[in-house]
């Protein structure tokens, strides 16, 4: 894919996320550069599976389901280069920050870029918006077990 930009529509997603309905929380990918970053959104609807629990008269998109979309899209970042495709992944540290709450009729644009990967470990910002204002962001590490394990030291 090298690094020239595309986008990936709902079904072609699912070749670079492992998630899948209802905890894919990435509707559409607008642009991704493969081992950079990764920006899409997420629509926020009453349809929601969450929403009639969190909180009934008061509903909001709940902070640790905003932290999981925002790592699958610094994901999508990974997964989209050479060899990554179809890999499963699994957090390793997360550390979010929320400014503003994410409610139906909301979309949550995100903006995910990767500062380094080395041996299996990606470690990225992400950051979420709604209307242009900054509502949520995360610093990440997610590990990429296929990878990382082939640099462990083999004990004897």
């Amino acid at each position: 894919m090298g690094d020239k930009a595309f986008s990936l529509d709902a079904v072609e997603l699912l070749r670079y996320q492992p998630n899948r309905y209802p905890f894919l929380l990435i509707d559409r990918v607008t642009e991704v550069v493969p081992g950079k970053y990764a920006k899409g959104f997420k629509n926020i609807t009453n349809n929601e599976w969450y929403i009639p629990a969190h909180f009934p008269g008061d509903p909001n998109m709940p902070g640790c389901l905003q932290v999981e979309a925002m790592a699958q899209m610094l994901t999508v970042a990974i997964l989209t280069t050479e060899g990554m495709e179809g890999k499963i992944v699994h957090g390793y540290r997360h550390a979010g920050t929320f400014h503003q709450e994410v409610k139906p009729g909301d979309r949550l644009d995100m903006c995910a870029k990767i500062l380094s990967f080395k041996r299996g470990l990606c470690h990225g910002q992400v950051k979420g918006y709604i209307a242009d204002e900054l509502a949520c962001e995360l610093e990440s590490t997610i590990i990429i077990p296929d990878v990382f394990n082939q640099f462990k030291p083999k004990i004897k």
